[in-house]
């Protein structure tokens, strides 16, 4: 959660972020790169612990004995996933889009990773009356096999690009002359990441120190295997690595792997590395823990708010720099932004981040007491 208000913060603010890719290596310095690299890890985290979440709270609704009322929890846990990721998918295309356009004439739709976590919801509830091990057998074929799909070619007709981008890969749609609609989080890779979350449910149950075991071992067989697959350049990813003019972009060329759709060597690394961190904070009490324990227990309420929090200091950015309202671009795929010569370089970045982090901390302490003191408020869980 707080590595995320990093990336946001800088597609926002920075001064280059409207027309350079900070992980092109034509163009950006290893300061920047990993400013970006770092952030990969954020949706993969929250995909796969929501699969994670969803098994443990149809568990907990089940009970431990199979019974004719424990069949009616999980029905009823089933329906819960089902609303919240519908609610989720209509988060998106309102609240969230509101937030990171600041358009009310909605001319960006753009669907990301609220929607698929939402879609993955939708479908995951329909599915679990399969085994845990099922669906996590089914997300790791998702993982390892959607690449060989990448080369299929569908019949060149608007509603096939259309399905195969929602199910498959990234794409853009224009909705009239002024309106678009981008595919960003593609339904499918992530639905293997959440299902292989769900799988791993049953691992959260075990003892703490073989569950440490455990993951540590996956952990470290995912990095391995994305060292073999990285460095033959034979599968896992569409862009090989390449040595580049020095050592050092020669390693960022061997970790740059794609996220638009999730490729294996990017599911490999980050889902490895949750792992190997699961295994080292198994069990860990310490200051850090506590202080980002506080954003963590209320995901929504953050991300919902941070957006918010985030543009507005966008606005302040270019309102200080001395432009006025009337030069604020609005449309497809525009922030607000001016046209040209707004931003602030990358340490104020870095300072604006921490400064939107501190200022959810009283927010998230606040929301997450008010939501364990209210158990019985129904509506808290969709939030």
């Amino acid at each position: 959660m707080i590595i995320m208000a990093l990336d946001h913060t800088r597609d926002l603010l920075h001064i280059v972020a409207p027309t350079q890719d900070p992980t092109n290596l034509a163009t950006t310095t290893p300061v920047l790169f990993f400013t970006r690299w770092i952030t990969h890890f954020c949706a993969p985290t929250f995909v796969f612990l929501s699969g994670v979440s969803a098994y443990l709270s149809l568990q907990n609704r089940a009970g431990a004995n199979v019974t004719e009322a424990g069949k009616a929890d999980a029905g009823a846990g089933r329906r819960f996933l089902l609303s919240r990721g519908i609610w989720l998918v209509v988060l998106e295309f309102t609240v969230v889009n509101v937030a990171l356009w600041s358009d009310l004439y909605f001319r960006t739709l753009i669907f990301e990773v609220i929607a698929t976590i939402g879609c993955g919801f939708i479908i995951l509830s329909f599915l679990t009356r399969f085994s845990p091990k099922t669906l996590g057998i089914a997300g790791l074929v998702l993982i390892f096999g959607l690449g060989l799909l990448s080369s299929v070619m569908l019949p060149d007709k608007p509603v096939f690009r259309f399905i195969g981008s929602l199910l498959m890969g990234p794409g853009a749609f224009p909705l009239g002359p002024n309106r678009m609609l981008i595919i960003a989080y593609p339904i499918l890779p992530w639905l293997g990441i959440m299902l292989a979350g769900f799988g791993c449910g049953c691992l959260f149950e075990l003892p703490a120190a073989t569950r440490k075991k455990i993951f540590l071992r996956l952990g470290l067989a995912a990095l391995g295997l994305f060292v073999v697959l990285r460095y033959s350049n034979i599968y896992g990813n569409p862009t090989p690595w390449s040595v580049q003019k020095n050592a050092v972009f020669t390693f960022l060329s061997f970790i740059n792997y794609s996220k638009y759709p999730p490729s294996l060597l990017f599911d490999l690394v980050t889902l490895g590395c949750l792992l190997l961190l699961l295994a080292v904070s198994e069990g860990k009490k310490n200051r850090f823990i506590s202080f980002a324990s506080v954003y963590g227990k209320t995901p929504l309420f953050y991300f919902l708010i941070h957006m918010y929090v985030i543009h507005l200091a966008m606005f302040v950015m270019v309102f200080c720099q001395g432009y006025r309202p009337a030069d604020l671009v609005f449309g497809p795929l525009k922030f607000g932004r001016p046209a040209a010569g707004s931003g602030i370089t990358l340490p104020y970045i870095y300072a604006v981040w921490l400064g939107v982090v501190a200022l959810m901390y009283p927010l998230c302490r606040w929301y997450g007491n008010y939501k364990s003191s209210h158990p019985e408020k129904g509506w808290l869980r969709y939030l």
